[in-house]
């Protein structure tokens, strides 16, 4: 077994004007309970054999936005060939229409203009019947929000479920932790995801179906289509990392015809997930050790497939993946950067390493009854060298110790002292066994000194069956099934009470 690494024209034939509303909920802000609304005016200002433009005005009626997103259906087979103000993608009749970064802010009462170009079939060109803001329908007058209907109330965390380290960007959600995930749930034979994301890939999955993986999206909304009628859900889940870059959820777009539903609620059991690229998933849907010819570590990386998911999907629970490839207790892969560890310097924040992360302020509503902490390939894992801190192993052991039981301490005072703290190990003893000795020592420790609710869980890999053909020697999708295996009969010993 190799250890975790640390780690992208002519004359105006006619012009037309509308001014179109519906009764609906405006996505604002920060404010979950804000009065909302928005006013669209839509023009032909030409027209000829096959082409015609068109401006838009957008007003906002509500509380103020710094984001936005307008979107509506033509119902004539019209297309549009180019934007200005804005950024535009079209998917069948359904166009999407997002802010530049210079009218991205809209203040109560403002209004900002975009203008396009398109084709029609030479024969009926009729104005949209219905535009949507932020994904929920305009009135031309303020309403206050509603749990369900065409849009999100308020910002996106009041449409859809999540346990996951976010923080709110105007009405959107930032993340950067591996198998950050969001549920919701829809009426109608299509749902939009609406995605700002450059760095990382995800997974959408409908009805508990993958429907498809994306890779680095970029800024979108992607649509499904094509379902029966009647109610879904759907999930978003964060495929790979990103420590120093922030993916951005802005929400579910509801389809033509269809709506928003209120989201599920919360599941009762609750599991966090601390390590490193174990715990991430790194490499792990690659049939391949190296992985420089089929994509890369990023494109075999599935959060979402890691041993951790798999596991609290098997117990239907929720959960969080903490882990970041490459780090540990106290010394990081090969030595590097042991000044940046990961619980004294990552485990608490929201955004873990972007320049404007923060400390994460865990709500009332997470209180996991189970942590599972995998943290110790790295440290032990590469033989020490000249210029480290520790200059024998035991030296290194005994810190490590230090800290695991310092760390435990901060999980206590976080958690409280029903929780079960899962202290899990593979096998090193092919480097050395003070890893395995010093994770034996502390569960002793902890229970002899009452901690009782504190236990170990030693993979070995031999006698699991570990194939280890992920990326760089890593476990694959194969073990990962495995280790959730081993995790929940694990967890089934324990006097858990969920």
């Amino acid at each position: 077994m190799r250890s975790a690494r640390i780690w992208s024209r002519t004359t105006i034939v006619t012009a037309a004007t509308v001014i179109v509303g519906s009764t609906g909920v405006l996505a604002t802000t920060l404010a979950a309970h804000a009065a909302a609304g928005c006013r669209v005016k839509y023009t032909v200002t030409s027209q000829w054999q096959g082409g015609f433009g068109a401006s838009v005005d957008v007003t906002n009626l509500g509380d103020p936005v710094t984001s936005w997103r307008l979107t509506w259906s033509f119902a004539a087979g019209q297309t549009v060939t180019q934007l200005w103000n804005g950024t535009v993608s079209q998917s069948g009749s359904t166009v999407t229409v997002t802010n530049a970064a210079w009218n991205a802010a809209l203040g109560t009462g403002a209004t900002t203009n975009f203008g396009f170009g398109g084709t029609w079939n030479n024969a009926s060109n009729p104005v949209p019947g219905t535009f949507a803001l932020n994904g929920v329908a305009c009135t031309g007058s303020t309403a206050s929000p509603t749990a369900s209907g065409s849009g999100p109330a308020g910002t996106v965390l009041d449409q859809v479920s999540t346990v996951g380290r976010v923080r709110a960007a105007g009405t959107a959600a930032q993340f950067t932790w591996p198998g950050t995930y969001f549920e919701g749930r829809f009426r109608g034979t299509g749902v939009g995801l609406a995605l700002n994301d450059a760095d990382n890939d995800y997974v959408v999955q409908v009805d508990g179906t993958t429907v498809a993986n994306l890779v680095t999206p970029g800024r979108t909304t992607y649509w499904v289509r094509g379902l029966p009628g009647g109610e879904h859900t759907v999930r978003l889940a964060k495929r790979t990392e990103s420590p120093w870059a922030a993916g951005e959820f802005g929400g579910l777009v509801a389809d033509t015809g269809g709506a928003i539903l209120a989201k599920a609620g919360r599941r009762s059991r609750q599991i966090e997930f601390i390590g490193d690229s174990w715990t991430a998933g790194y490499g792990n849907m690659s049939t391949t050790r190296d992985c420089a010819g089929n994509g890369g570590v990023t494109r075999n990386s599935n959060a979402d497939a890691s041993f951790g998911a798999l596991t609290a999907k098997g117990l239907n629970a929720d959960y969080q993946i903490i882990a970041w490839s490459g780090m540990g207790m106290v010394r990081n892969y090969g030595g590097q950067n042991t000044a940046y560890n990961f619980p004294a310097s990552y485990y608490d924040k929201d955004l873990q390493a972007l320049y404007n992360s923060g400390v994460w302020p865990v709500p009332s509503t997470w209180r996991p009854q189970v942590v599972v902490v995998g943290l110790g390939i790295n440290d032990f894992s590469m033989a020490l060298t000249s210029g480290e801190k520790w200059s024998t192993t035991g030296a290194l052991a005994a810190d490590y110790r230090a800290a695991y039981q310092t760390f435990i301490d901060r999980l206590r005072t976080r958690y409280g002292t029903s929780t079960h703290i899962v202290l899990a190990y593979p096998d090193l003893t092919y480097m050395t066994t003070a890893f395995a000795d010093s994770v034996q020592q502390i569960v002793q420790a902890r229970n002899s000194a009452g901690d009782a609710r504190v236990s170990a869980l030693y993979y070995d890999n031999t006698a699991l069956g570990l194939d280890l053909l992920g990326c760089d020697w890593h476990p694959s999708r194969h073990d990962h099934q495995v280790l959730a295996a081993a995790l929940s009969q694990h967890l089934s010993t324990l006097p858990l009470a969920w």
